[in-house]
């Protein structure tokens, strides 16, 4: 298991493609400056060390010199064992809305990036619970079990949009019922469901899953997004917004949030509702209703005493660049001496 410390620099990657760029063009503006100055065979006379190979050789040299260093401040770390260690907390299923409805930008940048933002600080703000992840629309599906993995948790988020779900409603009822299979009834862990939404065409009656799920310690906390005066619903084409979606009579949709679902789930099962205007507010209100619950004891297997190997790129950076020092760029003896070209010796 390996991760990446500071993923940042790898941006300094995107200077190679401009040092080739440069390097191109300066090849082709003294090559037509040596035309213009002299015959190709009387250069060849004038500087007959000189090797063609080796200024590109020692070029490249220095471009692997730049990636290896990059990688060292990227600073990759490998976990060189397992451990199973015990920790403390509770089990928290995420349960996110990816219905069309969700790019509706009544609230910034829209409700499901704004979703997004709401779910990645509540999990920085976590110690040690374990988390899970249900994407729904028209129905339910799962992305992330249980786990303590938190980087592996942000990068599923990440990566959810309203594309992944072809059955387009709001299943708050699936969602629920999924959510059931992701808790492990032999242990006795505090279970939370966070339920984020805009509530709108939510599909069937709910009230006998919440009581199932208040009867098997279930609670559900919802977090509503979007607004009451609402906002159409963009089509998009490459991330451009084209058009909005209309009706049959040719009226743009407008799409509003509705609390009164998302209210009566929290109640059903002694949860709390939130609106999800304000990040700071959300995460505060959640961390609240987290620190009021039973804190469970559990094993989990995870990686221990990541090392560093920044040092392995580093040290052939540095012998990269002591060969390019020792490099001449004139023509090697004993690759002269071979003549492979069977030159004519002057």
């Amino acid at each position: 298991m390996y991760i990446l410390e500071e993923e940042k620099y790898f941006w300094l990657l995107l200077i190679i493609p401009v040092l080739v760029l440069f390097y191109a063009m300066l090849y082709f503006w003294k090559k037509r400056k040596q035309r213009e100055f002299a015959h190709p065979v009387m250069l060849q006379q004038l500087s007959p060390d000189r090797s063609w190979f080796k200024p590109a050789l020692k070029f490249g040299l220095l471009l692997i010199v730049l990636s290896l260093i990059v990688f060292a401040l990227v600073n990759p770390k490998i976990g060189t064992k397992m451990e199973t260690v015990t920790r403390e907390g509770v089990d928290i299923v995420f349960a996110i809305d990816v219905s069309k409805s969700m790019e509706a930008e009544d609230i910034a940048p829209n409700r499901l990036e704004k979703t997004k933002q709401l779910v990645t600080q509540i999990i920085n703000n976590l110690g040690s619970d374990r988390v899970g992840i249900i994407a729904y629309a028209g129905s339910a599906f799962p992305q992330l079990p249980i786990t303590t993995d938190y980087a592996a948790a942000r990068m599923f988020l990440q990566a959810m949009n309203t594309d992944m779900v072809s059955s387009q409603g709001t299943a708050i009822k699936e969602a629920i019922e999924l959510a059931k299979t992701y808790y492990n009834p032999d242990e006795p862990t505090s279970k939370v469901l966070i339920i984020i939404s805009d509530g709108e065409d939510h599909l069937g009656e709910v009230e006998a899953i919440t009581k199932e799920a208040a009867a098997q310690g279930i609670r559900i906390f919802t977090i509503g997004v979007g607004s009451e005066r609402g906002g159409p619903i963009p089509i998009k084409r490459g991330g451009i917004t084209q058009s909005y979606k209309k009706d049959l009579n040719g009226e743009t949709v407008i799409t509003r949030m509705d609390e009164a679902i998302l209210k009566e789930i929290a109640a059903a099962t002694n949860g709390e509702y939130v609106r999800g205007n304000v990040t700071s507010e959300v995460t505060e209100k959640v961390s609240d209703f987290l620190r009021n619950l039973d804190q469970t004891e559990f094993e989990a297997r995870q990686y221990a005493e990541y090392q560093s190997q920044f040092q392995w790129f580093l040290g052939l950076a540095i012998l990269l660049l002591l060969a390019d020092i020792f490099l001449l760029e004139r023509k090697t003896a004993w690759v002269r001496k071979l003549n492979l070209f069977n030159e004519k010796k002057t």
